[in-house]
Protein backbone atom coordinates (compact mmCIF):
# COMPACT_ATOMS: atom_id res chain seq x y z
CA UNK A 1 0.00 0.00 0.00
CA UNK A 2 1.22 3.49 -0.73
CA UNK A 3 2.05 5.97 1.99
CA UNK A 4 -0.21 8.92 2.73
CA UNK A 5 0.68 12.38 1.44
CA UNK A 6 -0.93 15.79 1.34
CA UNK A 7 -1.53 15.80 -2.42
CA UNK A 8 -3.22 12.39 -2.48
CA UNK A 9 -6.96 12.04 -2.99
CA UNK A 10 -7.90 8.41 -2.30
CA UNK A 11 -10.99 6.68 -3.73
CA UNK A 12 -11.67 3.17 -2.44
CA UNK A 13 -14.23 0.74 -3.85
CA UNK A 14 -15.00 -2.46 -1.97
CA UNK A 15 -17.67 -5.13 -2.05
CA UNK A 16 -17.60 -6.56 1.47
CA UNK A 17 -19.31 -9.94 1.46
CA UNK A 18 -22.70 -9.44 3.18
CA UNK A 19 -21.20 -6.39 4.92
CA UNK A 20 -18.97 -8.65 7.00
CA UNK A 21 -21.86 -9.96 9.10
CA UNK A 22 -22.72 -13.66 9.25
CA UNK A 23 -26.22 -15.13 9.22
CA UNK A 24 -25.88 -15.65 12.97
CA UNK A 25 -25.09 -11.96 13.47
CA UNK A 26 -21.36 -12.37 14.11
CA UNK A 27 -19.73 -9.06 13.11
CA UNK A 28 -16.04 -9.92 13.56
CA UNK A 29 -15.39 -9.58 9.82
CA UNK A 30 -17.12 -6.21 9.77
CA UNK A 31 -14.77 -4.94 12.48
CA UNK A 32 -11.77 -6.27 10.55
CA UNK A 33 -13.03 -4.54 7.39
CA UNK A 34 -13.33 -1.28 9.28
CA UNK A 35 -9.74 -1.65 10.54
CA UNK A 36 -8.58 -2.04 6.93
CA UNK A 37 -10.50 1.04 5.80
CA UNK A 38 -9.35 3.15 8.75
CA UNK A 39 -5.74 2.45 7.81
CA UNK A 40 -6.32 3.53 4.20
CA UNK A 41 -8.10 6.76 5.17
CA UNK A 42 -10.13 7.16 1.95
CA UNK A 43 -11.55 10.53 0.97
CA UNK A 44 -14.26 8.72 -1.00
CA UNK A 45 -15.48 5.23 -0.15
CA UNK A 46 -17.67 3.43 -2.68
CA UNK A 47 -19.32 0.41 -1.07
CA UNK A 48 -21.30 -2.50 -2.36
CA UNK A 49 -23.25 -5.15 -0.48
CA UNK A 50 -24.15 -3.04 2.54
CA UNK A 51 -26.42 -5.88 3.58
CA UNK A 52 -29.39 -4.70 5.67
CA UNK A 53 -27.54 -1.48 6.47
CA UNK A 54 -30.79 0.44 6.01
CA UNK A 55 -32.29 -1.20 9.11
CA UNK A 56 -32.58 0.54 12.48
CA UNK A 57 -32.32 4.03 11.02
CA UNK A 58 -29.19 3.21 9.05
CA UNK A 59 -27.27 2.39 12.22
CA UNK A 60 -24.68 0.29 10.40
CA UNK A 61 -23.98 3.03 7.85
CA UNK A 62 -23.31 5.63 10.53
CA UNK A 63 -21.14 3.15 12.42
CA UNK A 64 -19.09 2.51 9.28
CA UNK A 65 -18.71 6.23 8.68
CA UNK A 66 -17.36 6.66 12.20
CA UNK A 67 -14.91 3.77 11.84
CA UNK A 68 -13.69 4.85 8.39
CA UNK A 69 -12.99 8.30 9.85
CA UNK A 70 -15.00 10.72 11.96
CA UNK A 71 -14.91 13.13 9.03
CA UNK A 72 -16.98 10.83 6.77
CA UNK A 73 -20.56 11.56 5.67
CA UNK A 74 -22.58 8.52 4.49
CA UNK A 75 -25.06 8.14 1.66
CA UNK A 76 -27.08 4.97 1.16
CA UNK A 77 -29.21 3.86 -1.78
CA UNK A 78 -32.34 1.87 -1.05
CA UNK A 79 -32.40 -1.89 -0.83
CA UNK A 80 -34.82 -3.62 -3.16
CA UNK A 81 -37.44 -6.25 -2.39
CA UNK A 82 -35.30 -8.89 -4.14
CA UNK A 83 -31.93 -7.91 -2.65
CA UNK A 84 -31.02 -6.59 0.77
CA UNK A 85 -27.58 -5.49 -0.50
CA UNK A 86 -27.69 -1.74 -1.25
CA UNK A 87 -24.82 0.43 -2.43
CA UNK A 88 -23.37 3.34 -0.48
CA UNK A 89 -20.94 6.25 -0.73
CA UNK A 90 -18.98 7.93 2.06
CA UNK A 91 -17.28 11.30 1.55
CA UNK A 92 -14.69 13.23 3.54
CA UNK A 93 -16.43 16.38 4.77
CA UNK A 94 -13.05 18.09 5.33
CA UNK A 95 -12.55 18.15 1.54
CA UNK A 96 -15.96 17.49 0.03
CA UNK A 97 -19.18 19.40 0.59
CA UNK A 98 -22.25 17.45 -0.52
CA UNK A 99 -24.56 19.53 -2.68
CA UNK A 100 -26.92 16.97 -4.24
CA UNK A 101 -27.91 13.34 -3.84
CA UNK A 102 -29.51 11.05 -6.41
CA UNK A 103 -30.66 7.47 -6.22
CA UNK A 104 -31.01 5.90 -9.67
CA UNK A 105 -33.45 3.00 -9.50
CA UNK A 106 -34.75 2.74 -13.06
CA UNK A 107 -33.69 -0.56 -14.66
CA UNK A 108 -31.22 -1.27 -11.83
CA UNK A 109 -31.04 -4.54 -9.85
CA UNK A 110 -29.24 -2.53 -7.17
CA UNK A 111 -29.97 1.23 -7.25
CA UNK A 112 -26.99 3.51 -7.89
CA UNK A 113 -25.91 5.66 -4.93
CA UNK A 114 -24.91 9.04 -6.43
CA UNK A 115 -23.98 12.05 -4.28
CA UNK A 116 -22.60 15.16 -5.96
CA UNK A 117 -19.95 17.11 -4.06
CA UNK A 118 -17.99 20.34 -4.16
CA UNK A 119 -14.27 19.78 -3.68
CA UNK A 120 -12.58 22.49 -1.62
CA UNK A 121 -10.68 24.80 -3.95
CA UNK A 122 -12.42 23.51 -7.10
CA UNK A 123 -14.89 25.34 -9.32
CA UNK A 124 -16.92 22.51 -10.82
CA UNK A 125 -18.78 19.83 -8.93
CA UNK A 126 -17.76 16.17 -8.81
CA UNK A 127 -20.32 13.40 -9.19
CA UNK A 128 -19.63 10.15 -7.31
CA UNK A 129 -21.40 6.82 -7.70
CA UNK A 130 -21.29 3.31 -6.28
CA UNK A 131 -22.86 0.58 -8.40
CA UNK A 132 -23.38 -3.18 -8.29
CA UNK A 133 -24.40 -4.69 -11.62
CA UNK A 134 -26.83 -7.60 -11.80
CA UNK A 135 -25.25 -10.93 -10.87
CA UNK A 136 -27.55 -13.20 -12.87
CA UNK A 137 -28.44 -11.53 -16.19
CA UNK A 138 -26.12 -10.27 -18.94
CA UNK A 139 -29.08 -8.48 -20.53
CA UNK A 140 -29.77 -6.61 -17.30
CA UNK A 141 -26.10 -5.67 -16.96
CA UNK A 142 -26.08 -4.13 -20.42
CA UNK A 143 -29.09 -1.97 -19.54
CA UNK A 144 -27.51 -1.00 -16.22
CA UNK A 145 -24.26 -0.01 -17.95
CA UNK A 146 -26.22 2.23 -20.30
CA UNK A 147 -27.87 3.76 -17.21
CA UNK A 148 -24.42 4.50 -15.76
CA UNK A 149 -23.33 6.18 -18.99
CA UNK A 150 -25.76 9.00 -18.21
CA UNK A 151 -23.51 9.95 -15.28
CA UNK A 152 -20.72 10.71 -17.74
CA UNK A 153 -22.64 13.01 -20.05
CA UNK A 154 -21.00 16.27 -21.22
CA UNK A 155 -20.59 18.85 -18.48
CA UNK A 156 -20.15 16.29 -15.70
CA UNK A 157 -16.92 15.18 -14.06
CA UNK A 158 -17.53 11.83 -12.44
CA UNK A 159 -15.89 8.97 -10.57
CA UNK A 160 -17.79 5.69 -10.33
CA UNK A 161 -16.84 2.33 -8.89
CA UNK A 162 -18.32 -1.03 -8.15
CA UNK A 163 -18.81 -4.70 -8.87
CA UNK A 164 -19.34 -5.23 -12.61
CA UNK A 165 -20.08 -8.99 -12.40
CA UNK A 166 -18.56 -9.14 -15.91
CA UNK A 167 -15.17 -8.88 -17.59
CA UNK A 168 -12.87 -6.25 -19.15
CA UNK A 169 -13.17 -6.08 -22.92
CA UNK A 170 -9.48 -5.40 -23.74
CA UNK A 171 -8.49 -8.93 -22.84
CA UNK A 172 -4.97 -8.78 -24.29
CA UNK A 173 -3.92 -6.27 -21.62
CA UNK A 174 -5.27 -8.19 -18.64
CA UNK A 175 -3.26 -10.20 -16.11
CA UNK A 176 -6.05 -12.76 -15.75
CA UNK A 177 -7.26 -14.58 -18.88
CA UNK A 178 -10.99 -14.93 -19.39
CA UNK A 179 -12.51 -18.08 -17.85
CA UNK A 180 -12.20 -21.38 -19.66
CA UNK A 181 -15.86 -22.29 -19.38
CA UNK A 182 -15.17 -25.94 -20.11
CA UNK A 183 -13.39 -26.05 -16.76
CA UNK A 184 -16.04 -24.25 -14.69
CA UNK A 185 -18.04 -26.55 -12.42
CA UNK A 186 -20.80 -24.05 -11.62
CA UNK A 187 -23.01 -24.17 -14.73
CA UNK A 188 -25.45 -21.54 -13.48
CA UNK A 189 -22.45 -19.22 -13.16
CA UNK A 190 -21.66 -20.04 -16.81
CA UNK A 191 -25.09 -18.82 -17.89
CA UNK A 192 -24.94 -15.79 -15.61
CA UNK A 193 -21.57 -14.63 -16.96
CA UNK A 194 -21.70 -15.45 -20.67
CA UNK A 195 -23.49 -14.05 -23.72
CA UNK A 196 -24.29 -15.61 -27.08
CA UNK A 197 -22.58 -14.22 -30.17
CA UNK A 198 -22.83 -15.95 -33.53
CA UNK A 199 -24.06 -19.14 -31.89
CA UNK A 200 -21.21 -19.31 -29.38
CA UNK A 201 -21.25 -18.61 -25.64
CA UNK A 202 -18.59 -16.02 -24.77
CA UNK A 203 -17.56 -14.29 -21.54
CA UNK A 204 -19.67 -11.19 -20.99
CA UNK A 205 -17.57 -8.08 -21.68
CA UNK A 206 -20.52 -5.94 -22.84
CA UNK A 207 -20.81 -3.64 -19.77
CA UNK A 208 -17.13 -2.73 -20.05
CA UNK A 209 -17.52 -2.14 -23.79
CA UNK A 210 -20.38 0.26 -23.02
CA UNK A 211 -18.67 2.11 -20.18
CA UNK A 212 -15.05 2.22 -21.35
CA UNK A 213 -15.05 1.22 -25.01
CA UNK A 214 -14.65 3.27 -28.18
CA UNK A 215 -17.67 3.31 -30.48
CA UNK A 216 -17.43 4.23 -34.16
CA UNK A 217 -14.61 6.67 -33.49
CA UNK A 218 -16.20 8.18 -30.38
CA UNK A 219 -13.98 8.34 -27.30
CA UNK A 220 -15.05 6.26 -24.27
CA UNK A 221 -17.46 7.87 -21.83
CA UNK A 222 -15.37 6.58 -18.91
CA UNK A 223 -11.75 5.61 -18.44
CA UNK A 224 -11.09 2.29 -16.70
CA UNK A 225 -8.58 3.64 -14.19
CA UNK A 226 -6.76 0.34 -13.64
CA UNK A 227 -6.26 -0.06 -17.38
CA UNK A 228 -5.01 3.55 -17.58
CA UNK A 229 -2.64 2.97 -14.69
CA UNK A 230 -1.25 -0.18 -16.29
CA UNK A 231 -0.92 1.04 -19.87
CA UNK A 232 -0.15 4.74 -19.38
CA UNK A 233 1.33 5.08 -15.89
CA UNK A 234 3.41 1.90 -16.02
CA UNK A 235 1.62 0.06 -13.20
CA UNK A 236 0.81 -3.42 -14.57
CA UNK A 237 -0.14 -4.66 -11.11
CA UNK A 238 -3.21 -2.39 -11.29
CA UNK A 239 -4.79 -5.09 -13.47
CA UNK A 240 -4.59 -7.75 -10.77
CA UNK A 241 -7.81 -9.79 -10.46
CA UNK A 242 -10.26 -8.85 -7.73
CA UNK A 243 -12.65 -11.83 -7.38
CA UNK A 244 -13.49 -14.56 -6.49
CA UNK A 245 -11.04 -14.80 -3.62
CA UNK A 246 -12.86 -17.67 -1.90
CA UNK A 247 -14.57 -19.93 -4.43
CA UNK A 248 -12.85 -22.49 -6.63
CA UNK A 249 -15.85 -23.74 -8.63
CA UNK A 250 -16.11 -20.53 -10.67
CA UNK A 251 -12.64 -20.66 -12.19
CA UNK A 252 -9.58 -18.49 -11.55
CA UNK A 253 -9.81 -14.99 -10.10
CA UNK A 254 -11.07 -12.25 -12.41
CA UNK A 255 -10.97 -8.42 -12.45
CA UNK A 256 -14.65 -7.67 -12.05
CA UNK A 257 -14.36 -4.77 -9.56
CA UNK A 258 -13.46 -1.52 -11.26
CA UNK A 259 -13.20 2.23 -10.68
CA UNK A 260 -13.81 4.51 -13.64
CA UNK A 261 -13.74 8.25 -14.26
CA UNK A 262 -14.58 10.73 -16.97
CA UNK A 263 -11.50 11.37 -19.16
CA UNK A 264 -10.60 14.80 -17.78
CA UNK A 265 -10.76 13.57 -14.19
CA UNK A 266 -8.76 10.47 -15.11
CA UNK A 267 -5.82 12.67 -16.08
CA UNK A 268 -5.32 13.43 -12.37
CA UNK A 269 -4.83 9.73 -11.55
CA UNK A 270 -1.47 8.80 -10.01
CA UNK A 271 -1.94 5.18 -8.92
CA UNK A 272 -4.32 2.22 -8.75
CA UNK A 273 -3.86 -0.60 -6.24
CA UNK A 274 -5.68 -3.89 -5.90
CA UNK A 275 -5.38 -4.76 -2.22
CA UNK A 276 -5.84 -8.42 -1.32
CA UNK A 277 -4.00 -8.75 1.98
CA UNK A 278 -4.73 -11.60 4.36
CA UNK A 279 -7.12 -9.31 6.24
CA UNK A 280 -8.99 -8.37 3.07
CA UNK A 281 -9.32 -12.01 1.99
CA UNK A 282 -10.59 -12.99 5.43
CA UNK A 283 -13.32 -10.35 5.19
CA UNK A 284 -14.57 -10.73 1.63
CA UNK A 285 -14.35 -12.68 -1.61
CA UNK A 286 -13.59 -9.36 -3.32
CA UNK A 287 -10.31 -7.49 -3.21
CA UNK A 288 -10.34 -3.79 -2.47
CA UNK A 289 -9.53 -1.32 -5.26
CA UNK A 290 -7.95 2.05 -4.42
CA UNK A 291 -7.49 4.79 -7.01
CA UNK A 292 -5.28 7.69 -5.92
CA UNK A 293 -5.46 11.07 -7.62
CA UNK A 294 -3.33 14.17 -7.34
CA UNK A 295 -5.46 16.60 -5.35
CA UNK A 296 -4.05 19.55 -7.28
CA UNK A 297 -4.61 17.69 -10.53
CA UNK A 298 -8.19 16.93 -9.57
CA UNK A 299 -8.82 20.60 -8.82
CA UNK A 300 -7.48 21.46 -12.28
CA UNK A 301 -9.78 18.85 -13.80
CA UNK A 302 -12.67 20.51 -11.99
CA UNK A 303 -11.81 23.94 -13.39
CA UNK A 304 -13.80 25.23 -16.35
CA UNK A 305 -12.57 23.93 -19.69
CA UNK A 306 -10.99 26.56 -22.00
CA UNK A 307 -14.09 26.80 -24.20
CA UNK A 308 -16.25 27.22 -21.08
CA UNK A 309 -14.06 30.08 -19.85
CA UNK A 310 -14.30 31.71 -23.25
CA UNK A 311 -18.09 31.53 -23.21
CA UNK A 312 -18.18 32.89 -19.64
CA UNK A 313 -15.97 35.82 -20.62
Amino acid sequence: MTGLDDDAFRVVSWNVEHNGISNSGDDAKWHLAMDVLAELRPHVLLRQELTRADMFGGRAVWAEAARAGSRMIPFLASATRESANPTGVYVDRNLLRPVEFFEHRTSMWHPICNPVVQLTGAVRRLSLASFHLCAFSPANRAVEAHRLVSLGKPGLETIIGGDCNSYPHRTADEMAPLPDWNQIKDRSHFLHRTIERNGTRLSDTVPDEILAGEHDGWAPVFVDLAHHAATVLGQPEALAPTASLWREDQGPRQRIDRVLATPRTAQALTRVEVIATDEVVEVSDHALVMATFSLDGLRRALSPAPHERAVAA
